[in-house]
């Protein structure tokens, strides 16, 4: 798969399935990506809410897209927007 060159970032709680498999699932892509710790870093809470009002993990920014919700409710978007035409 070719994987949009866009910066990817992917907002995590501890212990949450969706994302572990959403992470794994920007892994079997290829996708470089920066996960942060909704929990443990305080700066990566006031990063996503400049970018959305979203507060439940997990949230996938890639470019300026937004995504959010479980694995399922993301992946269409996400696959589309990994391959630059989302």
């Amino acid at each position: 798969m070719t994987v949009t060159k866009a910066p990817i970032t992917l907002y995590t709680v501890p212990n949450c399935p969706d994302c572990h498999a959403i992470a794994r699932l920007l892994t079997r892509c290829g996708a470089a990506y920066t996960e942060r710790n909704l929990r443990q870093d305080p700066a990566a809470l006031a990063a996503l809410r400049q970018v959305t009002d979203v507060r439940v993990a997990p949230v996938t920014v890639v470019g300026d897209q937004v995504f959010f919700g479980t694995v399922d409710q993301q992946r269409p978007g996400l696959l589309a927007a990994l391959k630059g035409t989302g």
